[in-house]
């Protein structure tokens, strides 16, 4: 080449993108594969003939603009065959770990085998895990920036414990060991902060052992947040370990229309329907029972507040204001959320 002048024939270079390839499977660096490279041109170069016999300068200087364009050439084809190597690699990576993660959140493959590919992605599934669901305000997938960050910011906290981060249909998901509650108390505090949104919200399912523990601890999440959306919960962090009434309440669902039916049906014969005065006993409730507290909730005033309770009290013959008859109340306001009632007839 330092002769004729010619360039790298295209096998030439098919030949270096596939060392390229081959140094990356190898575990060769980049950076010691372009080093061989230019060393091994350099031994040639100083072997060629005349190089070394003071001929004229401007051939050598020809000489050497030839040599160091194919070189060029040369390494663009290792760089070019060695990182497209590394990217194959990296999507195979991401391949397994989506479908290692869909067959854990899901429990879809067997047990044994789950937990020898867990080992690879940090997690030992013979303890107990609590799984974290945080949903933001649009949807996460593995390489959106909140993702990247939250990421970053468990690694630095907890990177000596076994944590996996990862999203599901939208939204974020921390698996962490069920004996460590600071992890998914942290991420859940640090979620709604990247997300830098306060209808961010997350929910805590409970500890359990094994690959299935896995599955319910998940599944006790997102039921949380259905709970979440369908009775109007507005804590922005919910425990599943808080909510096991929910699920007591809607085993029977017959009982629990019946229940709905029988306190609140005749909050239909209000003026203006059951909407405003049961969203009177939501915020009343919420609120620990404190009138001034729920009337700033629903921007009314003290006193028009309490006429809405009385009319309750009228129209149902429970008092809000009688402990034994404020369970009845509250459980029926809840079955009432859970039954989308009064949108959808008992």
């Amino acid at each position: 080449m330092s002769v004729t002048g010619r360039r790298l024939t295209r096998d030439e270079l098919t030949a270096h993108r596939a060392r390229g390839e081959r140094a990356a499977r190898d575990g060769v660096g980049l950076r010691e594969l372009v080093n061989g490279h230019l060393a091994a041109t350099r031994a040639a170069w100083s072997g060629l003939p005349g190089v070394t016999a003071a001929p004229d300068p401007r051939a050598v200087r020809a000489a050497g603009e030839c040599v160091l364009a194919a070189a060029e050439q040369a390494v663009d084809a290792l760089v070019e065959g060695h990182e497209r190597a590394q990217l194959l690699a990296v999507r195979r990576d991401e391949a397994a770990r989506r479908e290692f993660v869909d067959d854990l959140l899901h429990g879809r493959s067997d047990p044994g085998t789950l937990s020898a590919r867990a080992e690879r992605f940090g997690l030992r599934l013979a303890q107990s895990h609590v799984v974290a669901v945080a949903r933001g305000p649009e949807p996460y997938d593995d390489t959106h920036p909140v993702t990247r960050r939250m990421a970053g910011e468990l690694d630095g906290r907890f990177g000596g414990r076994l944590v996996l981060l990862t999203t599901k249909d939208g939204r974020l998901v921390c698996i962490a060991p069920g004996n460590e509650p600071d992890v998914v108390d942290h991420f859940a505090l640090r979620a709604r902060t990247v997300a830098g949104a306060d209808d961010c919200r997350v929910a805590v399912g409970r500890p359990h052992h094994g690959p299935g523990g896995v599955v319910q601890s998940y599944e006790e999440a997102l039921g949380a947040l259905d709970l979440a959306d369908r009775a109007l919960l507005d804590a922005p962090v919910l425990r599943a370990a808080d909510l096991l009434v929910f699920p007591v309440l809607g085993r029977d669902r017959q009982a629990l229309a019946d229940l709905v039916r029988t306190v609140l049906g005749p909050l239909a014969e209000a003026r203006g329907g059951p909407e405003p005065l049961l969203a009177t006993l939501d915020a009343y409730f919420a609120s620990g029972c404190v009138a001034a507290e729920a009337a700033r909730r629903l921007s009314l005033s003290v006193r028009a507040l309490t006429y809405r309770l009385a009319r309750v009290h009228a129209l149902t013959g429970s008092d809000p204001a009688d402990p034994l008859q404020r369970y009845t109340l509250q459980t029926a306001a809840i079955g009432a959320r859970l039954l989308d009632w009064p949108a959808r007839p008992l």
